[in-house]
């Protein structure tokens, strides 16, 4: 059983449900990385998804963007996010890690290298973005065939049809985006977002995640009375913009701190 199932399957039994964070690996800088991720399991990650920096992010606002670019100008690459997972799996062999991308990067390191690499260096799921389920077979076997698992985006614009040929591939979790839009963006209809997944769960049994637009304990707790995880991620970034490299740990602590708790309180 993998680390994803291990978590969701252990959640379940306690009746909670799954809190994923996202930082983006080497912003501000890669030595706050590992701190940084130890800091969202501190605060009650179950899963930490880590963004990997990439020049022309499409599914992320203006919040995420400004991280990839800090993160690029600094010098990180795929290769150093794997180093950086590596590093955390010095101190933690439990916590799953997700890493959250594009294809480019992927495609330019070689699919079954990438896989391997993956894999060495402790990661648990990937999601690629731009990597469409009908042209994800090939994606999706590699990754399997390494023991990760593959995560897709449902959109509410995804059709029954879509919905089942993600469900035919993917595997640990899907993740279902609230809104039509990029990350960071507004106006999340949370009775919406909870009136379109019981058509998405006919098509899977896979615990399903939502995100984009999450901002607060108190939307989070209200996606989590139906979803299976909450993914937050522009937020967090916000908090790591607005701190310095001594308090961005600390602060980001007491943010996702109060997310879990509005997740387990149901308020």
């Amino acid at each position: 059983m993998s680390r994803i199932q291990t978590v969701f399957q252990r959640l379940d039994g306690e009746g909670r449900k799954a809190l994923i964070p996202f930082i983006t690996a080497g912003d501000p800088a890669a030595e706050l990385t590992v701190p940084l991720m130890q800091a969202l399991v501190a605060a009650g990650a179950d899963i930490v998804e880590l963004g990997v920096p990439f020049s022309d992010p499409m599914a992320d606002g203006p919040t995420i963007q400004r991280a990839s670019e800090r993160a690029l100008a600094r010098g990180m690459s795929l290769r150093k996010v794997l180093q950086l997972v590596s590093a955390f799996r010095t101190v933690d062999d439990k916590t799953p890690v997700v890493l959250m991308g594009y294809a480019n990067p992927i495609e330019a390191m070689g699919l079954d290298a990438f896989a391997e690499k993956a894999a060495q260096s402790g990661v648990d799921g990937v999601l690629v973005v731009d990597y469409p389920p009908e042209e994800a077979t090939e994606f999706g076997a590699a990754m399997k065939a390494h023991g990760l698992d593959p995560i897709f985006l449902i959109a509410p614009t995804s059709t029954p049809e879509r919905i089942a040929q993600v469900a035919a591939i993917a595997s640990g979790y899907v993740y279902y985006v609230s809104l039509a839009g990029v990350t960071g963006s507004g106006a999340l209809n949370v009775t919406a977002v909870a009136e379109r997944l019981p058509a998405i769960r006919e098509k899977t049994g896979l615990p399903v995640g939502v995100g984009f637009g999450i901002r607060d304990a108190a939307t989070a707790a209200r996606i989590a009375g139906f979803a299976d995880a909450v993914v937050v991620g522009s937020r967090i970034i916000e908090e790591i913009e607005k701190s310095t490299a001594e308090t961005a740990c600390a602060n980001v602590e007491v943010l996702v701190a109060e997310l879990r708790r509005g997740m387990d309180s149901g308020k």
